[in-house]
Order: C-alpha cells, then sequence, then structure tokens
C-alpha cells in the first residue's frame, strides 16, 4: 500500500546546524523538531532523513560517527513516541581530503540519488509526500525527485509541519474541522 512521506533534511531542519554535527552530546534539537515527527508518524507519512554529511569526506568524522548519530536521534525520539523510518546520508563531496569518499555523485544534494533510493525501497506516494529543508539544495533535489518541497524558517518545527500535514489531509478526510472552513473561502 502506497503512503505519503516527509523527507526531513537533518542539520537546520531537525537539529541546529552547529556545522559538521556528528557527536550525541552537542546536538540541539530545533524546537518542535520532536513533536514534528510525532505528528508526521501520527498522520500515517513514512518519516525519512535524507543529509549531506560531507564532514565524512573531509575527515573530520566516519560514517560509523553518523549512523551512531542516527541512532542516538532514534532513541531520542522513542522516548515521545515517535520515530523515523529510514536515514539517508551522502559521506561524498568533490573537494574532500578522503579519497575514496572524493567524488561527484548522485546522492549528493541538489541530486536527487537520496531521495530516489528510499522512493525505490519504500512504496511512497509521491504526488501525497513533501521534503523540508532549511536550503535551496534541499528544495532542488526533492523537486529532481518530483516531490513537493518547503523552505524551513528556521522557527518551531512542529508549527511548521502542522498546516502542511493538514492542508494534505483535507481531500481524504473532510471531516476534520479546519478542511470545511478552509475549502469554503478558496
Amino acid at each position: 500500500m502506497m503512503r505519503p512521506a516527509v523527507f526531513f533534511d537533518r542539520d537546520g531542519v531537525l537539529n541546529e546546524d552547529d556545522g559538521y554535527a556528528f557527536d550525541p552530546d552537542k546536538i540541539r534539537w530545533v524546537e518542535g523538531a520532536q513533536q514534528a515527527v510525532k505528528a508526521v508518524n501520527d498522520a500515517g507519512y513514512l518519516a525519512f532523513v535524507v543529509t549531506n554529511q560531507s564532514g565524512i569526506a573531509r575527515g573530520f568524522y566516519e560514517e560509523r560517527h553518523v549512523r551512531n548519530l542516527h541512532e542516538w536521534m532514534s532513541r531520542e525520539l522513542a522516548r515521545v513516541g515517535a520515530h523515523i523510518d529510514a536515514f539517508e546520508f551522502c559521506p561524498h563531496h568533490p573537494d574532500g581530503l578522503i579519497e575514496r569518499y572524493r567524488i561527484l555523485c548522485n546522492c549528493r544534494k541538489p541530486q536527487p540519488g537520496m531521495i530516489r533510493a528510499l522512493l525505490e525501497r519504500h512504496a511512497v506516494d509521491i504526488d501525497a509526500s513533501f521534503m523540508i529543508g532549511d536550503k535551496q539544495s534541499d528544495l532542488e533535489a526533492a523537486q529532481a525527485a518530483g516531490i513537493t518541497a518547503h523552505l524551513f524558517d528556521g522557527s518551531n518545527l512542529h508549527a511548521f509541519v502542522a498546516p502542511l500535514l493538514a492542508d494534505r489531509s483535507c481531500p481524504a478526510d473532510q471531516s476534520r474541522p479546519h478542511c470545511g472552513d478552509a475549502r469554503t473561502e478558496e
């Protein structure tokens, strides 16, 4: 069965972008981030993370550090009853110091490779799905994969996501109080 999905960028959307984040002890969640993921889960959407991690190619940390951080994030989200269905990260950068990661790939945003990989592995309703990113490259990757994209303004992520979920649920569920009101005013 096809399900809609929300694709989250990580740094600057779920956690504060403090530059090359990999240490759980230094991660600060964006305000409302955990509640936003829970709202996505509760609305029946798949929740994915797609994140460029050029710090690997630059030699600042290793892939295992990114995986460890994602496991920590999953545990933290579970405390509020939320979860990420899959994490995708791109370790490449064409100017990287670590030779095996110094490539121009199709997964580094703005290329859509990470999103397409998730679309291949999961039954996603592309038309009902969307991406939330904080950079133009996030939006370009989503658009290249045929997914609507929204530029996160850095405020409260739950307050940003809630209306997007509500707007998309109206056609299927007219019983929601805001749906009738919104449709009458259009």
